[in-house]
């Protein structure tokens, strides 16, 4: 779903990870030519040097599945937490006004990439992973003891989505300094955390907090979170030296490039959409009679069909292009909430069935997105590139869950407009990226774009 920048810089490279016998003073020296020109001729050097697998490379994998098991995982149990408070600590709010909250959390989880970023091309990761961690365990720790409005806004939706961007961010970057041409399967195997965090929190939820309460269930999830950002910051580390000049991740002026704005409008669409039944699953089977524990177990049920959603699409989108696999999946999304999901009414069997099939394809919508970008930009570039269009989505994934409340408020507590809003804009989605394929990489199908 989902959802912040990747930064994959690929300008230079660890020398001494590849054990190279000169070091870039030898190369100034020995050319007489200025040590930036020199460190970009040692870059282009090692330009195809990327390790595509190996013992170091599959551990920084699974150290970005630890971290992106927090920051997504969570993202992928806002339907359970969102369905949950609105039946107990706030009740006497509106969905529209719940929904910031965790809207809040998506927005920031993208948009503090800019910041993020620079961060961790200047530094090392752990500068990110251990202070994401501790505000993350934090927020948990505060979302436990919550009651009031404002509270679970500032410690789910503010404190938790910016923790979430010190995970999330370094993760995507890391996985993307050890592969090149492997890096949407790479990328896609380390977001499959996302639905994995996605069946075990709720499942937390569930079971325990009926039993011990809803706070120290949230605690249980915290020391879960605290074990998983140890596991990472022991795992995931940079291949590439520091950039002390790395800059803003931010750069507007890059959308006058057409290919790339288009690719941008696709994005932004995307992810306006993705959050939209992830968010309101659990509360529409509610209001259609379902059991609430029954309507909590389909956040399980969705991201189930999401771990394979994320990691397929991206060992396919290797074979048959990433922009390619984007429009059959977007179209797809926005068939099964018009065909299935809008016909499903009260029968239970048929919103289990959609929560599946949604999941898994609505997987790409996290994998490869980032791919996408890096697809229609320079490689010098792509580190910016990804961060300013990922700042600008971040204003989808904060408007779009307050919007499909307020359309289920404004219709009287049918879901019938959100359900017909995340259908229109996935197949909004679809045309963006179909365009962005045919202007790109021309109207002859059989191309791999």
């Amino acid at each position: 779903m989902a959802l912040i920048p990747p930064r994959t810089d690929e300008v230079s490279i660890d020398l001494a990870q590849h054990r190279r016998k000169t070091s870039i003073d030898d190369v100034k020296l020995s050319h007489h030519i200025h040590p930036g020109a020199a460190e970009a001729n040692v870059a282009e050097d090692y330009e195809d040097e990327y390790p595509e697998g190996g013992s170091e490379a599959w551990l920084v994998v699974f150290g970005a599945w630890c971290s992106m098991m927090l920051s997504m995982g969570l993202l992928n149990t806002v339907g359970v937490l969102q369905a949950w408070v609105l039946q107990h600590q706030l009740s006497n709010y509106s969905e529209f006004s719940i929904g910031w909250i965790f809207s809040v959390y998506a927005f920031f989880l993208y948009i503090a990439g800019a910041q993020v970023g620079p961060i961790f091309d200047a530094h090392d990761v752990r500068w990110l992973i251990i202070p994401g961690t501790v505000g993350f365990v934090a927020a948990m720790m505060f979302l436990s003891v919550c009651k009031e409005y404002y509270q679970f806004f500032l410690s789910f939706g503010v404190l938790g989505g910016i923790s979430a961007c010190c995970l999330f961010n370094p993760a995507i970057s890391a996985v993307g300094h050890w592969f090149n041409k492997r890096r949407a399967l790479a990328t896609g195997i380390a977001c499959t955390a996302g639905g994995t965090g996605g069946i075990f929190f709720p499942l937390i939820i569930l079971y325990l907090a009926p039993k011990i309460g809803f706070p120290w269930a949230i605690r249980i999830i915290g020391f879960i979170c605290a074990v998983l950002g140890a596991i990472s910051c022991c795992c995931l580390r940079k291949r590439l030296p520091h950039n002390k000049k790395a800059g803003a991740s931010i750069d507007l002026r890059a959308l006058k490039d057409r290919t790339y704005a288009m690719t941008t409008v696709a994005v932004f669409l995307v992810e306006f959409a993705v959050f939209i039944p992830y968010t309101y699953i659990s509360s529409y089977a509610i209001h259609s009679g379902v059991e609430p524990q029954h309507a909590y177990l389909l956040m399980t049920l969705l991201n189930t069909g999401a771990i394979p959603g994320r990691a397929i699409p991206g060992y396919v989108a290797d074979r048959f292009g990433h922009f390619n696999v984007m429009c059959v999946t977007s179209f797809t999304c926005a068939t099964f909430i018009f065909a299935l999901w809008l016909t499903a009414g009260t029968n239970e069997a048929a919103i289990t069935a959609f929560a599946v099939v949604f999941g898994f394809w609505s997987g790409a919508a996290i994998s490869l997105t980032p791919v996408c970008v890096g697809a229609v930009c320079k490689t010098e570039d792509v580190g910016k590139r990804i961060g300013t269009t990922f700042s600008i989505s971040s204003f989808g994934a904060l408007i779009g869950i307050p919007i499909a409340g307020a359309i289920v408020q404004a219709n009287g507590g049918s879901y019938t407009g959100l359900i017909i809003f995340a259908g229109a804009s996935y197949l909004a989605a679809f045309l963006a990226f179909l365009l962005t394929r045919i202007v790109a990489g021309g109207w002859d199908l059989g191309v791999i774009f």
